[in-house]
């Protein structure tokens, strides 16, 4: 039976979290739209603003993740939320004040709760749920993320068109506090943590990620996929609206229905040990981003940029779920939090670089062979799984030190790889 009608805090959990990215997709379409139509800001500066949110990863990300481990995890994101929804609703606020400096400084520590709640929420999800379900929790929460996002980023794109960029991001900051009601309406309480502070605690996370084999491939595998998402997503609505000509209600429903792939990729990622982990993960990290390569068409049609954006929406969520579930059963529990912000250093510290870089490509190069160069390195970054010895393998292993059956080489895997 699903767990949506058999466990009420995963249920709330879960509502939460699906209006809260709801409300994040609306700001990912508004929060560049203010900066475009309001500001009149540089393709630059569009990228910077996007590297802004991210780079507290890089700020505060191992730091958060020893402290993680030692804290109870729902209070650190119930604080979250109420930072984020503040922080959100100071921008339609701002009045005449309003300016690129004041959306990076909002960006900046809004990035830096997100770091927080994220780390928090990584961490807490296993102890609410059994072993035995957390696949089926990762696909739910991930496939209702990407059914929010799709409501979101079109509902996004009208409300910025309707009601003005500002203003959509009152329902960001809405979202936030519909999560902490639901946060706060959970029953179920983490006992006190009885783990002392420990003077390496930051260097265990390290240690455990550099030297096995699988986290290793994985974290760097993260990062350069996500140098080159990053890098064409920061430019890709002043693409849209500048080179193409749609309007910002066209590019915020053409970037939602682009975005259904997660819903599928959700379905996929929670199927996978069917068809073998390893061998779902290299399709949907190595197989399906090729389509990447069609978006620099977009300006043709924007049925190529559907078709592309569709094909690593699918990828990138199922692979997702792959690698959650895989975590949660082969990270020793104490640990979680540190692997969190230590894989999440690295993955998400190339985000504000990728951003940086596609903004950067974009003026000086122009929108289009910007967007050539960093969709290309979307499937590229799949060579990382290639290198190691998942191209060997059906699945991943379910803990630390376990063996797992190498697959024969047969016409099979040939296809896959």
């Amino acid at each position: 039976m699903s767990l949506l009608r058999t466990h009420r805090d995963f249920r709330l959990l879960w509502i939460g979290e699906t209006i809260n990215r709801f409300g994040s997709a609306i700001s990912s379409v508004a929060l560049p739209l203010v900066a475009i139509s309001m500001l009149d800001a540089t393709t630059f500066e569009v990228g910077l603003l996007t590297a802004a949110a991210w780079a507290p990863w890089l700020l505060i990300g191992l730091p958060t993740g020893a402290w993680i481990d030692r804290v109870r995890r729902r209070p650190v994101m119930l604080v979250s939320c109420v930072a984020s929804a503040g922080l959100f609703a100071m921008v339609p606020l701002s009045g005449d004040v309003l300016s690129v400096q004041l959306l990076l400084a909002v960006a900046v520590l809004a990035g830096a709760a997100s770091v927080v709640f994220q780390t928090a929420y990584t961490a807490y999800l296993p102890t609410l749920l059994d072993p035995s379900d957390h696949a089926e929790g990762n696909a739910k929460l991930h496939g209702s993320a990407s059914a929010a996002q799709i409501a979101g980023l079109g509902c996004g794109g009208l409300l910025v068109q309707f009601a003005g960029a500002a203003n959509a991001l009152l329902v960001d900051a809405a979202s936030f506090l519909a999560a902490l009601g639901c946060l706060a309406a959970i029953h179920y309480r983490e006992r006190r943590t009885t783990n002392p502070r420990q003077p390496g605690a930051i260097r265990a996370g390290i240690r455990l990620v550099a030297q096995d084999v699988w986290l290793r491939t994985l974290t760097i595998f993260g990062a350069v996929s996500n140098l080159a998402l990053m890098g064409y997503q920061a430019i890709i609505v002043v693409f849209l609206v500048r080179e193409a000509g749609l309007t910002a209600g066209t590019v915020g429903t053409l970037i939602a229905a682009a975005s259904s792939g997660g819903v599928v990729g959700a379905f996929v990622g929670r199927h996978a040990s069917q068809f073998g982990t390893a061998r779902a993960l290299l399709l949907c990290e190595l197989g399906l981003p090729t389509l990447a390569l069609l978006i620099p068409l977009s300006g043709a049609s924007p049925w190529f940029y559907l078709v592309g954006a569709f094909g690593v929406s699918l990828g990138v969520v199922g692979g997702n779920v792959v690698k959650a579930t895989f975590l949660q059963s082969y990270c020793p529990p104490d640990l979680f939090g540190r692997l969190t912000a230590t894989t999440a250093f690295v993955n998400y510290g190339t985000i504000p670089l990728g951003a940086l870089l596609g903004g950067a490509l974009g003026q000086t190069l122009g929108l289009t062979p910007a967007l050539w160069i960093t969709t290309a390195g979307v499937p590229l970054a799949g060579l990382v799984l290639i290198a190691s010895p998942m191209r060997r393998r059906r699945d991943l292993p379910t803990q630390r030190g376990s063996v797992v059956p190498a697959v024969a080489v047969d016409s099979n895997r040939e296809r896959m790889a």
